[in-house]
C-alpha cells in the first residue's frame, strides 16, 4: 500500500511539471480589445454593416447628422455618412468609432457630403 502512495505522489509531481512546461511554452496572448485592426470603409452603408464589420467590443458612438437629433433604434433603416476615424486607420480596444447617420432613403447634409471627399 505504500508503494502505491509513493507512485501517486511521484505521477502528481510529474503532472505538475509538464502542467509548468506547457504554460511556458505557450505564446503570450494580448489582452482583450488590444486587437489593432484597420477601420474598414463604411460611408453610403446600411448602420448594420458598421455592426458586422467591427469587433463587437469596439466603442461606438451614433448619432444622427440630419439635424434631427433622432434616436437609431432599427440599425437596418439608417445609413452611414459619417466615420471617425477615416478608413485605413488603425484602431484599438481604446478608439472610440463615431459614426453619423441619416435614415435610409434620406441624403446626408451638404457639410457632411463635403467633409467625407
Amino acid at each position: 500500500m505504500r508503494k502505491a502512495a509513493l507512485l501517486g505522489a511521484g505521477a502528481v509531481v510529474a503532472l505538475a511539471a509538464m502542467a509548468v512546461a506547457s504554460v511556458e511554452e505557450a505564446p503570450a496572448e494580448k489582452a482583450p480589445g488590444t486587437d489593432d485592426r484597420p477601420m474598414p470603409e463604411l460611408l453610403g452603408r446600411g448602420l448594420w454593416r458598421v455592426f458586422t464589420a467591427l469587433d463587437p467590443r469596439t466603442r461606438l458612438d451614433i448619432h444622427d447628422v440630419g439635424g434631427r437629433d433622432r434616436r437609431v433604434l432599427w440599425p437596418p433603416n439608417w445609413q452611414v455618412c459619417t466615420q471617425y476615424p477615416t478608413e485605413g486607420a488603425v484602431i484599438d480596444g481604446r478608439t472610440t468609432v463615431v459614426i453619423g447617420v441619416v435614415k435610409k432613403g434620406e441624403s446626408c447634409p451638404a457639410r457632411v457630403t463635403s467633409a467625407r471627399r
